[in-house]
């Protein structure tokens, strides 16, 4: 009995040498958030929904200011439009203002396709042009052209569902009679859609494209 009495302060040293691990409480995680918010204006948020309503396929994009009169405000990435049956294709398209993006959808559906399927028995499944924004004056002045601010489109071809591609450098003379009729059509419907539209019989810098501009003007060449 003694023994064990002996025994027991020994085996209360020992327990207290023990490191006894204790529960962690587990650590909090900081999680950062963007305070970055895209919020285009009252009236972007409607050219937008307009676009929307006219089956464009788009980004909308930031503002930005480059300096030297170019801007690219209010602009959207165009995708694809829309034609009264199908999907229009559209190549080297950059920015380009929700305004003039969405005269552009109506111009393609109404003044392009519906044309090509009436003069070339065809319909139209891509667009090709040129570009849209691009930071340079207007050749041979001082002035920014509208591709400075995003809201020029240059139009050089037109492909149909049967495959054959209609140019402005080589059919707007070359062309045949159909071809020559429909790339007047559609010429003469872009100026009554844009402020301004340049083509082949303006000047030579416009052999190859029809220039569409959404500028508020009046001349059609």
């Amino acid at each position: 009995m003694r023994r064990y009495l002996l025994i027991l302060p020994l085996v209360s040293m020992l327990s207290a040498c023990i490191d006894i691990p204790q529960a962690q409480a587990p650590r909090r995680q900081t999680v950062r958030q963007s305070t970055t918010a895209f919020s285009p204006r009252p009236e972007f948020r409607q050219c937008l929904s307009e676009l929307g309503a006219q089956q464009a396929t788009f980004t909308p994009l930031p503002d930005q200011y480059f300096g030297s009169g170019c801007t690219n405000v209010d602009t959207v990435r165009l995708s694809s439009l829309h034609s009264d049956s199908a999907s229009l294709g559209l190549t080297n398209l950059g920015p380009v203002t929700c305004d003039m993006a969405s005269t552009f959808a109506a111009w393609a559906r109404y003044g392009v396709d519906r044309a090509a399927e009436q003069i070339l028995g065809s319909r139209v499944v891509r667009i090709e042009t040129f570009g849209s924004y691009n930071c340079r004056n207007v050749a041979g002045t001082n002035r920014r052209s509208g591709h400075a601010t995003a809201n020029a489109i240059d139009v050089s071809a037109f492909v149909l569902a049967d495959g054959r591609r209609i140019t402005v450098l080589d059919d707007w003379n070359n062309g045949t009679r159909a071809e020559r009729q429909f790339l007047r059509i559609v010429h003469a419907s872009a100026c009554k859609r844009f402020g301004t539209t340049l083509g082949p019989d303006y000047n030579s810098a416009h052999a190859n494209h029809f220039h569409l501009e959404a500028d508020g003007g009046n001349f059609c060449r």
